[in-house]
């Protein structure tokens, strides 16, 4: 993903999709928490309900549902390509390129697409006074649902949850628009003043007027909702998944009073607003990174020190990059410390207030999941996962050592591009349309059309440039959307990048046709469709290799992407459940987050010499995750669904014939199904302990398999 992770609307960079959904996004943010009223309220507030967990969700990106981490990270790849970096899960997506194509990015930059917000939402600009009134107007709609159906809706909830739709459709298009606009114009105060201003609003409106609506809706009787529903099966009934998500949060929510505080409240005081500075300090970083031979150091962003650290075939000037990295990120500890005990602070208080369990509860209750399914993902991968981590970085060091002469494995060499075969290191935006394009059009028709659609549109913005959030993300902006968010490079992972935001995008809409309600897929199927897409661009390209040193190059960095995804990011799970297990008892110290950082490291890759023979310059790497202060226990959400994916394409495979059909249907269904439900036609259960171990064996151990034998028959493996 992304090097900024899916947020909540509170939480400021995503785009809302509404309180009303606003919040949805890929915990991806995907997370849906309590229940206000409004999806909305609850991004605002970050509300762990599963309502406003899921609200959550839609209002971030979808990175991408998306933004992904950096490339210390994780990635995602075809051939050389990365997608999802590291850092998180949506991280950064720096992928492999030339020097000279780091080097000329700026320049590419001033001739690649970009979006036009204006055309697909009528507005002239963020400060346009048409979007004032239009929330001038939502909020006398506000105010005169709440004189009309609170108290009542246990008699009059079809038209209540009608015209609540309507009013969440008319603000995810004002908030949408502000959000993604200023996602361009990070670096503009004047432009991040009106967002805040604007959210401001949205927060007082939805906290005072459509406090009420989710919490009654959650309240009602089962008889009253029983009759109302047989009194109108067909009308209510479709909503009946909503229904179904914004009950399951009553146990957890809180008094109608304190609940419309704390939406209002949000903007003003919380973690909301160090959450925000922390990701707008992130993305003003600047790092002296070293030059070309013979050229003088240059000062860029973290994107182009992560392209240019995987990109370099000297382990020198990887090394120099990873430790003015982290040299960097040191300065910013203090910053990056505040925020994380802010949010895990914030955390424990909702777990303990809201009566949640376990530390993940909140976050899973707002996927759908129950706790037990993704503690038997997360022991999977710390066992299975692990070992098949460590065996795939011991094979990479040999090769790098064959290749490059390598004497000593750093963590600067993890994400290293092997520099063999003939494949081309950089590509243009126009060859990256047309390679994600024709990957998409061998396996469905309908997605490469829609691809097309989006690209024709205008709907991605391409550059990668200053003033801009990093990574890269997919929006919904229902009723608008969707919308991308790239930091291109021309490197082979941004093609990848383009084919993982743009299965998102394919998602959304196919799903659009479900409602603003409702369109929007669990946590645990919205990757499906991105990782799918990837999945079928890299088979693609495999398909055209000629020969055996190409096919080893695009093995060896779809695993990189595999493993950054599932282990690499379930290790962030284990970092993230150090520092809240530690915030209950107080604040934590930078250095006492840095031991946490280090000890995760230890036990997801070894102790130095194991496999890597140093972690030097390793210590602050925790800084730059986004995920961990704008969605808590979202990264998880990677491996489950990079692990599902991988398990479909295996059906795939097998039984090629009908299976574009059920994929389509499973993503058309948006929110209407549960995981569970809309993987039974491929014959999948992800509710079986055994699933997580049998889906790494077939999905990383037979590419394992593949790339050891490989590499043993040209004599790269001792």
């Amino acid at each position: 993903l992304s090097s900024s992770p899916p947020q909540l609307h509170s939480l400021a960079p995503s785009p809302p999709t509404m309180a009303l959904r606003l919040a949805s996004n890929h915990l991806l943010a995907r997370s849906s928490s309590s229940s206000i009223s409004s999806s909305a309220s609850r991004i605002l507030r970050g509300d762990r309900t599963q309502a406003g967990l899921r609200a959550a969700a839609k209002a971030a990106p979808l990175c991408s549902t998306t933004q992904r981490p950096s490339s210390t990270s994780s990635s995602r790849s075809f051939s050389h390509l990365r997608l999802r970096n590291d850092n998180s899960p949506g991280l950064l997506r720096t992928m492999a390129t030339s020097t000279e194509a780091v080097e000329t990015a700026s320049a590419a930059g001033a001739t690649e697409p970009r979006w036009d917000l204006e055309m697909h939402f009528g507005y002239d600009s963020p400060m346009s006074g048409s979007i004032d009134a239009e929330l001038d107007a939502v909020e006398i709609q506000c105010k005169a649902l709440k004189a009309k159906f609170e108290g009542n809706m246990g008699a009059m909830l079809l038209p209540a949850i009608l015209e609540y739709e309507q009013i969440d459709i008319a603000l995810t298009k004002a908030l949408s628009y502000v959000s993604l606009a200023s996602d361009t114009k990070l670096d503009d105060d004047n432009a991040q003043k009106r967002k805040a201003a604007l959210f401001q609003r949205y927060a007082t409106i939805s906290g005072n007027e459509l406090t009420f609506f989710g919490l009654e809706l959650a309240d009602l009787p089962q008889a009253q909702l029983d009759a109302q529903v047989a009194a109108e099966p067909e009308a209510l009934g479709k909503y009946a998944p909503y229904i179904d998500e914004v009950r399951r949060s009553q146990p957890y929510n809180l008094s109608k009073e304190v609940e419309r505080a704390l939406t209002v409240r949000a903007p003003f005081a919380g973690k909301g607003k160090v959450v925000e500075f922390y990701g707008n300090e992130l993305s003003r970083l600047r790092f002296t990174a070293p030059g070309a031979a013979g050229a003088a150091a240059e000062e860029v962003n973290m994107e182009v020190l992560l392209a240019k650290m995987t990109s370099s075939k000297d382990a020198a000037t990887r090394a120099e990059c990873m430790q003015t990295l982290n040299t960097g990120l040191k300065a910013f500890e203090r910053v990056a410390a505040l925020s994380l005990n802010m949010v895990s602070g914030s955390w424990h208080a909702e777990n303990t207030e809201r009566g949640f369990q376990n530390l993940r509860s909140q976050r899973n209750l707002g996927n759908n999941v129950p706790d037990e399914v993704v503690d038997s993902l997360l022991d999977a991968v710390k066992t299975t996962g692990v070992d098949y981590c460590k065996r795939y970085y011991s094979l990479k060091k040999g090769i790098l050592r064959e290749t490059q002469g390598l004497e000593r494995f750093t963590w600067a060499d993890r994400n290293a591009t092997i520099d063999i075969g003939t494949a081309a290191e950089s590509y243009s935006w126009t060859e990256a349309v047309d390679i994600v394009r024709e990957g998409y059009q061998k396996f469905s028709p309908t997605m490469a059309g829609l691809f097309v659609e989006m690209v024709d549109q205008k709907r991605i913005d391409v550059p990668a440039q200053n003033g801009k959030r990093g990574g890269a993300y997919c929006s919904s902006s229902y009723g608008s959307g969707p919308f991308q968010l790239l930091n291109f490079t021309g490197t082979q992972r941004d093609v990848a990048t383009l084919a993982h935001e743009s299965g998102h995008g394919c998602h959304f809409m196919l799903s659009y046709k479900q409602g603003i309600l409702q369109f929007h897929p669990p946590l645990t199927l919205a990757e499906t469709a991105s990782i799918f897409g990837e999945m079928i661009v890299f088979r693609d390209l495999l398909a055209k290799t000629s020969s055996d040193e190409d096919r080893l190059a695009m093995l060896m960095s779809k695993i990189d992407d595999i493993v950054n995804s599932v282990v690499r990011q379930c290790g962030f799970d284990a970092f993230e459940e150090k520092v809240h297990s530690a915030r209950g008892t107080g604040t934590l110290t930078p250095d006492e987050m840095t031991k946490a950082w280090e000890a995760t490291m230890r036990g997801y890759y070894g102790e130095e010499g194991e496999v890597f023979d140093s972690y030097d310059h390793t210590s602050h790497l925790w800084t730059y995750v986004s995920h961990f202060h704008n969605v808590p226990f979202y990264v998880y959400s990677y491996a489950f669904a990079d692990l599902v994916v991988g398990s479909l394409y295996g059906v795939y495979a097998n039984q090629p014939e009908g299976f574009e059909a059920k994929l389509l249907e499973l993503l058309s269904a948006g929110g209407t199904k549960g995981f569970k439900e809309a993987l039974e036609p491929f014959g999948l259960d992800p509710t079986d302990p055994a699933f997580w171990k049998d889906s790494l064996d077939a999905h990383l151990g037979s590419l394992m398999e593949e790339a050891e034998a490989l590499a043993s028959k040209l004599g790269y493996a001792k």
